[in-house]
């Protein structure tokens, strides 16, 4: 069996502005979480109100566009300068129901990024995964 780290969950709430297609800006409030558990793995969970909704993308996304764009797929994450050329990290969601693009500040995703790849360094993912128990919920399943 393999000897599995732990580590807290991140989170790091962030101001959004979900942007429309006309380029009409809302505000919108939402978390970062990185849960050690699921190392690969990073969730937005978008604060609206009514209900969270919950988004889950491949961390290293995150990393990646806050320098690059980046994402094939359901998810892209490209840096970008804001209408008042303001650092932002752009992240679009897209499914089968629609797409959402919100921009967040590239401080407060760097932040997380940061915290995240502390608790967890690059390349390090897998020493965080409990494979044997992974494989019996599957199994379970």
């Amino acid at each position: 069996m393999k000897q599995t780290k732990t580590a807290q969950v991140i989170t790091e709430s962030v101001e959004l502005e979900f942007v429309d297609p006309q380029g009409e800006s809302t505000a919108l409030e939402a978390d970062l979480v990185f849960d050690p558990a699921d190392p690969f793995a990073v969730t937005m969970v978008f604060r609206t109100g009514v209900q969270e909704v919950r988004w889950t993308f491949g961390r290293e996304l995150l990393v990646e566009g806050l320098y690059e764009p980046t994402g094939d797929g359901d998810v892209h994450v490209w840096p970008c300068l804001s209408s008042n050329g303001s650092a932002v990290v752009i992240v679009e969601l897209c499914s089968p129901d629609g797409e959402l693009l919100v921009q967040a500040g590239s401080r407060a995703v760097n932040t997380f990024v940061g915290r995240m790849l502390a608790a967890v360094p690059d390349g390090q993912e897998a020493a965080f995964v409990d494979f044997d128990t992974e494989l019996a919920r599957i199994l379970a399943d």
